[in-house]
């Protein structure tokens, strides 16, 4: 039969879990690893912890054991394997920075431009799919641009154009069918 787990925390633990736990950019299993502790320091089993929490009892147990061996602490992901990213939380914040600063102005951005734009300002390569993928990650939408000069149309010349159409068209003028020579 296995042992019955039973977590007890002091007081300034529980805060300090509590101040954890509010954290909106915790990883996800170090949430699962937290709440697991806080349940069972409430009394609850670690079969039943398990259940509340939609895991297995094995990682329920688990967070205990890395509990009992370095406290709240230990609860924290580890860091992973791998070369670390080459774009940083501060790099993605300066590009939507950048962007907000350059919507308000009525600039556009294609990703590659602000992959340029990382490169020269900040010394971060990374290639413009990426980026793209990592925007959309933080909620940013974007669309094609339209391709028009309308913005560049004078509107009394098009006006007076306009007029002189509308006089040609009073004096019996048609335009040719298409495909006529």
């Amino acid at each position: 039969m296995p042992k019955v787990l039973k977590v007890s925390l002091s007081p300034q633990e529980r805060a300090e879990l509590r101040a954890w736990l509010q954290r909106r950019d915790l990883p996800r299993f170090e949430r699962l690893r937290l709440d697991a502790v806080r349940l069972l320091d409430r009394g609850m089993s670690a079969p039943r912890t398990a259940g509340v929490l939609e895991c297995d009892v094995t990682t329920v147990r688990g967070a205990v054991h890395r509990f009992e061996e370095g406290g709240l602490a230990a609860l924290a992901e580890a860091p992973r394997a791998g070369r670390q990213p080459r774009i940083t939380a501060e790099d993605i914040h300066a590009v939507a920075e950048l962007l907000d600063a350059s919507a308000e102005e009525g600039r556009t951005w294609t990703a590659g431009a602000l992959a340029d734009w990382l490169w020269a300002e900040r010394g971060v390569r990374v290639s413009a799919a990426w980026l793209a993928e990592l925007l959309h990650r933080e909620g940013f939408r974007w669309k094609r641009t339209r391709d028009s000069l309308r913005h560049k149309a004078d509107p009394a010349l098009q006006h007076a154009a306009r007029a002189r159409l509308e006089g040609a068209r009073l004096h019996g003028w048609r335009p040719p069918r298409a495909g006529a020579i």
